[in-house]
């Protein structure tokens, strides 16, 4: 089953306050909270790839516009001080 990030980044967190709150292990439980963190985690870094490949594409877009018109030395830039 797909989760968003959110109910996925809930699941992390509900298992890592179980497991950081609980007095004794329960490993009748461990198998489980592993298997479901683990896909959580994959449902989290999945989205975290794809928003930062979109960033990078929205910022190397930006990073390509041309430059604006009459952006080019200016006469000042040609006068060297001696």
């Amino acid at each position: 089953m797909k989760h968003s990030f959110k109910e996925a980044y809930d699941v992390l967190h509900r298992h890592a306050t179980t497991l950081r709150e609980q007095t004794e292990p329960n490993i009748d439980d461990l198998l489980h909270i592993v298997e479901e963190s683990v896909a959580a985690y994959k449902t989290c870094q999945t989205r975290i790839d794809a928003v930062e490949k979109a960033l990078d594409k929205a910022l190397g877009q930006v990073g390509s516009v041309p430059e604006r018109r009459g952006g080019g030395p200016s006469a000042e830039d040609d006068q060297q001080t001696v």
